[in-house]
């Protein structure tokens, strides 16, 4: 089977890559689509073909401009472009196009019904990482996701929570296939990745991976303010780039006398990076207000760390032996959950032993492709009887 997988901002590009991977392996022929590599991706195609086809003018412009408001409506510009005129031969000659990401569903919905246009076309499947577009933090990135839906053949959904959330939407079941998301393991960190994150004084907790308002990082810094004032001994680091203003929640921690207990590493980090903070660390939060499925949860488990998380999404689902789970938007809720693991070290073993069960029963990235398959051979069928 011919396939092209589409990601054109790299959203989830660990993702893409594990799953690019495991259908080469199993000989398919996979083209992975998306914008030029950045110094902090780590993608090294095995099995398939990497393509740089989207926004390369302006990422050449990326350190020029910034990631500014003009940086921003050049990609907007040239994605639409490439939606519109763009050479689509090599995409019709696949038998699957698999979009991961819609970016800009104004010149999404473009780019799709010129693949649906005319006989022997391909057949397109999506996955809904999140049933809210951007997790409802997108502002005009996220109108008019809904409609893209219905352009596709088939709906690739990680979990009950999406699918459930899919059909009040409206989608037929018949479209919404569950395909369970494997945990994934992050490069890993080299020697200078190692020195440049501090050893700790206390038992730390983490919070990685970008910033945005449904993470509930303003939450767990409030609760983090709740128990230093109460005494409790512990560190905070902070690992990724900001798309929030979190300078007000940081001013809080330093006027509150706390700011020793801050570690800061904020920026577009490598995954190296990243994993020399998750090996360091001795809790991972997720104080998310809301989630389907959790790119960085699933990172994390490798790591067989204690994690706190909301009861949200796919986190509800977990069995507590994994994860100390607390109720969302409730800042004492999460204190006392984060303050019992930074006092009981044996409290924290115990969830070690269980994430790291937890991440030997949630399948690998053969079982991920495999069950892929079988929703592209059901997609083509669709598309074979019109």
């Amino acid at each position: 089977m011919k396939i092209a997988m589409l990601d054109p901002s790299l959203f989830t590009g660990r993702y893409d890559d594990g799953l690019c991977a495991a259908l080469g392996a199993q000989g398919h022929r996979l083209s992975l689509l998306g914008r030029p590599m950045r110094t902090t991706d780590a993608i090294a195609p095995e099995n398939y073909t990497y393509v740089a086809r989207f926004f390369r003018q302006s990422e050449r412009l990326r350190g020029v401009l910034g990631e500014g408001t003009a940086f921003r409506a050049l990609k907007a510009a040239e994605y639409m472009a490439s939606a519109t005129l763009g050479r689509l031969a090599n995409l019709r000659g696949d038998d699957v196009v698999h979009v991961q990401w819609l970016p800009f569903p104004a010149a999404d919905r473009r780019l799709i019904e010129r693949l649906r246009a005319g006989k022997g076309r391909p057949a397109l499947v999506h996955t809904v990482h999140n049933a809210s577009a951007y997790h409802g933090d997108a502002g005009a990135q996220g109108r008019g996701y809904r409609g893209l839906l219905d352009l596709f053949d088939a709906l690739i959904v990680h979990g009950e929570t999406t699918y459930n959330a899919m059909i009040a939407q409206g989608v037929a079941p018949v479209r919404l296939h569950i395909v369970p998301h494997p945990p994934m393991e992050l490069a890993h960190a080299g020697e200078a990745d190692l020195a440049a994150v501090p050893h700790p004084k206390a038992p730390r907790i983490l919070f990685f991976g970008t910033i945005r308002p449904y993470k509930g990082f303003d939450l767990l810094i409030e609760a983090c303010l709740q128990l230093w004032r109460a005494r409790h001994v512990f560190e905070l680091a902070v690992a990724g780039k900001p798309f929030m203003d979190i300078a007000p929640l940081l001013g809080a921690v330093r006027d509150a006398g706390f700011a020793d207990r801050l570690v800061l590493d904020l920026g577009f980090l490598t995954e190296q990076r990243l994993d020399a903070h998750l090996q360091r660390a001795d809790i991972i939060a997720f104080p998310y207000r809301h989630i389907d499925s959790s790119g960085a949860f699933l990172s994390a488990l490798h790591y067989g760390k204690a994690m706190v998380a909301s009861r949200v999404g796919m986190f509800a689902e977990l069995d507590e032996s994994a994860v100390t789970l607390c109720a969302p938007n409730e800042v004492d809720a999460l204190a006392e959950a984060v303050g019992a693991l930074v006092a009981d070290g044996e409290a924290r073993a115990t969830l070690t032993k269980g994430a790291l069960a937890l991440r030997a029963d949630m399948g690998d990235w053969a079982q991920a492709a495999r069950a892929t398959l079988a929703v592209y051979e059901w997609a083509i069928e669709t598309v074979r009887q019109g």
